[in-house]
């Protein structure tokens, strides 16, 4: 087998695993195909007779590149137009059925995400969704283990604050997703507050190319008059269809069969507490085929 070819299969086996690892880092899909791209020019230069292990070193490679792929994702944030929201994937059911990895990739988490430094992100990632070991990881981020095990404690500590309360069934989310969708279109205002906590908050993403929410809406009321309101404009003309997105239930709205919305829900305790609307066509390029994630 030449090296190509080894190098090929290598990368090839793990590239679900390399695309999960860089876009839970950057909660970009654009970007982590990017960081892909980036890893395998690096990868292809690679004397594999000093590997040990193919998938430390490819991760090693890929939380590098997406390290400082976020550093400039960070300053395109600061000029983004609007509100930023993670671009939301179509997954397949089995994403749903691995709980932990589920919930790593749920938009209610990459949001939470975004309050961590580059460097707790990318420790939270590698430790406690993919449990790789402080050594590698300290590798990966030119640290030392110990230092890793702090920034690992701290980063666990802020995501355990914020993070949603308890395991949704995708059942029960597709529940209340529905039960959202009736109260909505019917106008059923009181509906509507019975499912939003009381501290829900709402928030939108045009990218400046669509209309979406300036800013975030918080509050039950606020929320249900803005939702009960706008979503007939939202509506009128356009389908709507339940699927998984980002191993949840979520709403995805069509007009003239391209997708206008895709709507996300966080949910604790049995009532919504996030909305999550994405609208900026450029971040709808991953919901017409299923995105292969894997731990």
């Amino acid at each position: 087998m030449t090296g190509t070819t080894e190098a090929t299969e290598a990368f090839v086996t793990h590239r679900n695993l390399l695309f999960t690892v860089a876009y839970e880092m950057l909660g970009s899909a654009a970007d982590a195909e990017d960081v892909l791209q980036e890893t395998w020019l690096r990868w292809t230069g690679v004397d594999l007779e000093t590997v040990h292990d193919e998938r430390a070193y490819l991760v090693r490679i890929t939380t590098r590149q997406a390290l400082s792929r976020l550093r400039t994702l960070g300053r395109r944030k600061e000029s983004y137009v609007g509100q930023w929201l993670p671009e939301p994937l179509l997954t397949a059911p089995d994403v749903a059925e691995d709980v932990e990895l589920a919930e790593s990739v749920s938009m209610a988490m990459l949001l939470v995400l975004e309050t961590l430094t580059p460097t707790e992100r990318a420790v939270f990632v590698l430790r406690e969704v993919f449990d790789l070991p402080y050594d590698e990881i300290a590798e990966a981020v030119d640290k030392t283990a110990a230092a890793v095990r702090q920034i690992a404690h701290r980063a666990r500590s802020h995501v355990a604050a914020r993070r949603p309360r308890g395991v949704v069934s995708p059942a029960e989310s597709r529940e209340v997703l529905e039960a959202f969708h009736r109260a909505v279109d019917t106008g059923d205002l009181q509906g509507l507050l019975d499912l939003l906590a009381p501290d829900v908050v709402a928030l939108g993403d045009g990218g400046g190319v669509r209309s979406a929410l300036p800013r975030p809406i918080v509050g039950a009321e606020k929320v249900a008059r803005v939702f009960t309101k706008g979503w007939h404009r939202v509506g009128a003309g356009a389908t709507f269809h339940t699927t998984m997105v980002n191993g949840h239930p979520a709403l995805v709205v069509r007009r003239d069969g391209e997708v206008d919305t895709v709507l996300a829900l966080r949910i604790d305790d049995g009532l919504i507490t996030g909305l999550y609307a994405v609208r900026n066509p450029e971040k709808h390029s991953h919901m017409e085929q299923v995105t292969a994630l894997s731990r």
